[in-house]
């Protein structure tokens, strides 16, 4: 197996270890609106609804750096996956949660730790870390990353990443209460032993999972 497969394959590992943390985070909540911000082909969105026991799925297309096409307090769950790192207003982001957000739901949202070990051991090297991009055309600057040299798009580079310290630190400044500060996944590990020491050692994990009430 070459290292760019080897390193896929733990990439790949800690992401479906992220999913479950936060499968494990969403409580169940029958008949529930759920707001999946950024869905993809909805695949994981079907996940998170079996858990909360929303049955029906409708898509609308939109603009997440605009006024979302929601009422104020009209969502039970809002749910965002490896989104947040790809929005260049993240305060509007984060209001916008909180203004969609029903008394009494919650929002659980997950991306890039920037603070995570394999991204200081980066830096310790000289490298940028993996999940900070300088480029829209191309990923440059990490020889471990296994997207090095890959073409960009403005659509799919990262423009902001966080620590769990400043991603809970702007969901409370939009009056979000932080009811679960969670890390999933802990480079290079496979799930077995990354489980236990994500937990213990949440700051370094290789993903945050952050769950958030309306304050």
């Amino acid at each position: 197996m070459s290292l760019r497969d080897r390193l896929a394959r733990i990439y790949h590992s800690a992401n479906d270890e992220n999913r479950r943390v936060i499968l494990d985070a969403a409580s169940p909540r029958p008949g529930a609106a759920l707001l999946d911000l950024g869905c993809g082909d909805g695949a994981f969105t079907t996940a998170v609804a079996e858990r909360a026991r929303e049955r029906g799925v409708e898509v609308t297309v939109g603009d997440l750096g605009e006024r979302w096409p929601y009422d104020d307090g009209s969502v039970d769950v809002v749910h965002s996956n490896q989104v947040i790192e790809h929005v260049p207003y993240t305060d509007h982001f984060m209001a916008e949660i909180r203004r969609v957000l029903k008394p009494g739901g919650y929002a659980i949202v997950s991306t890039n730790n920037l603070s995570s070990w394999h991204n200081i051991g980066s830096l310790v090297a000289g490298w940028q870390p993996t999940p900070c991009h300088v480029s829209d055309e191309v990923i440059v600057g990490n020889p471990a990353n296994m997207m090095e040299g890959a073409a960009g798009s403005r659509g799919q580079m990262h423009l902001r990443v966080f620590t769990g310290k400043a991603l809970a630190a702007l969901a409370r400044h939009h009056r979000l209460d932080v009811q679960q500060d969670l890390g999933a996944g802990y480079y290079p590990l496979p799930p077995r032993l990354a489980r236990p020491l994500a937990r213990v050692d949440r700051k370094h994990a290789a993903f945050l999972v952050q769950r958030y009430g309306a304050a």
